[in-house]
């Protein structure tokens, strides 16, 4: 699907006084008075699958906070050949490079339709000076974002593509949080897991004639975990 601009997708201001994922996204620790001063610069879009939300080359103005969906974050080799180097999920932060005043590092595309907050990474960074607990949780971002570029790189770059396949479908029904979960396209299986587009093809027909993993509705699977687990981390 063609990428729409935010001016397309804007929605209005977010509620966030209202919204369901207030204590658990960046903004849980401020005070009334610091969290009035933020709201105003708060804004909501909604984005469909295929929308780049910013580029490598965009000015990083902005930070983001996914309220639903996924996202993926892309590098390019000098080949033109993309890398997906992470996915990020509900209450996941977009953009922290930002805080520092670097350029983003990633192209951010939606890989699933996505909810997001959005707000000038300016205002952080100054109420960040003054609000020792929104700094505290920026910390604890990064370092939940280092931990996740360490994971991609241990789990999902090495070994079988059987074992990478395995793995990236327990990440998935992780984050779901059930034996369920959704696959995307087989390009886009090949690039986060470094294996060629047939490579991922022929895992994952593989894994459905071994019931690994069983459609329930169009790129929804339910997934025997014990067995998928035995295959990853045998």
């Amino acid at each position: 699907m063609a990428p729409v601009s935010l001016r397309d997708a804007w929605q209005g201001a977010a509620d966030c006084s209202r919204c369901t994922l207030r204590n658990s996204v960046l903004f849980a620790g401020l005070t009334e008075r610091d969290f009035e001063t933020l709201h105003k610069p708060i804004d909501q879009f909604a984005f469909t699958v295929g929308t780049k939300i910013y580029g490598i080359d965009d000015s990083p103005h902005y930070m983001y906070t996914l309220r639903s969906g996924l996202v993926k974050l892309v590098q390019y080799l000098p080949d033109g050949s993309q890398r997906i180097v992470r996915i990020l999920g509900r209450s996941d932060v977009l953009g922290l490079e930002t805080i520092l005043d670097d350029n983003y590092e990633h192209e951010a595309v939606v890989l699933q339709d996505a909810e997001l907050c959005r707000y000038p990474a300016s205002a952080v960074k100054v109420l960040s000076q003054k609000n020792p607990h929104l700094y505290h949780e920026l910390m604890v971002r990064w370092q939940h974002a280092l931990k996740e570029a360490d994971s991609w790189v241990t789990e999902l770059s090495t070994g079988s593509a059987k074992k990478r396949v395995a793995r990236l479908v327990l990440r998935l029904s992780k984050r779901y949080g059930t034996n369920t979960c959704a696959l995307f396209s087989r390009e886009d299986i090949g690039a986060m897991l470094a294996i060629t587009t047939e490579t991922a093809s022929r895992t994952i027909a593989e894994f459905k004639r071994q019931r690994l993993i069983i459609a329930t509705e169009p790129n929804q699977y339910l997934c025997d975990l014990v067995k998928l687990e035995e295959i990853a981390y045998s």
